[in-house]
């Protein structure tokens, strides 16, 4: 049972990114619209379909993917970051909520921030190409572990930050970049080798992969691939923040 402190925290987490609606859900409408219109339309009309599938409807997972790993992140180091900043980073900490309670609170909201944008991004990209849905249960369990993992990579910059530069370091140049060579504009087998296999090591890519496995029903790699590599990473993630949280690195003073 979800215990009053944590619906408390989370209830404010949650709170927090639904008063500024313009920056959080309509911010990735307009862009979303915008990525269509230049790609889906632009390019759609030279390339028309990859893999049997029309281009306007192959970017969608991508897209999808591009908003929950963008916002979960965001969400989970601006929150944590501004109490820091604030001073009221301690008071949490002191008070009777577990280490493992704070830790469910904002990866909670940060996550359904997360999981809202997608959600949104989808519904604008069926308005454009359509509405596919191949596995919806392995779609939505992947992104839901996208979500986590990025939110808790965002907590733990937050943690480690002391300046909103570097808060947006991780973002700027490793997810972005590894979201666009990461297969959400075009299929692999379209590179050259040498790219193919540098694409194979992007972590990304099977995220992206995955999840177009997930709603369009056609996979680069293998369609399982993507889910373990990202149940790993958000393992990973969690133990590494709630380590940090528990520490107290850099958020005592």
């Amino acid at each position: 049972m979800i215990s009053l402190g944590l619906r408390t925290l989370l209830s404010k987490e949650v709170r927090r990114f639904l008063r500024v609606p313009g920056q959080t859900l309509l911010s990735p409408l307009v862009t979303t619209t915008l990525y269509f219109v230049v790609f889906g339309y632009s390019l759609g009309a030279r390339l028309r379909e990859i893999e049997g599938i029309p281009y306007a409807k192959f970017i969608v997972p991508g897209l999808v993917t591009l908003g929950v790993v963008t916002n979960s992140y965001l969400n989970s180091a601006s929150s944590l970051f501004v109490m820091k900043l604030q001073g009221t980073v301690v008071d949490l900490l002191v008070s009777p909520l577990s280490y493992g309670e704070i830790l469910a609170g904002f990866l909670g909201a940060a996550a359904l921030r997360g999981l809202l944008v997608g959600s949104i991004m989808w519904l604008v990209a069926g308005a454009f190409g359509g509405f596919t849905l191949a596995h919806p249960l392995l779609a939505v369990a992947l992104l839901a572990l996208v979500a986590v993992a990025f939110a808790a990579l965002g907590l733990m910059t937050a943690i480690w930050a002391s300046s909103f530069e570097q808060v947006n370091f991780f973002p700027t140049f490793f997810i972005t970049p590894l979201t666009f060579l990461g297969g959400v504009f075009y299929s692999i087998s379209m590179l050259p080798p040498a790219l193919r296999r540098l694409t194979l090591l992007n972590p990304v890519f099977y995220m992206v992969d995955g999840v177009r496995f997930g709603l369009l029903g056609i996979s680069d790699a293998s369609p399982w691939a993507g889910p373990t590599l990202v149940a790993g990473l958000a393992a990973i993630a969690v133990g590494s923040a709630y380590a940090m949280l528990r520490s107290g690195y850099r958020l005592r003073g």
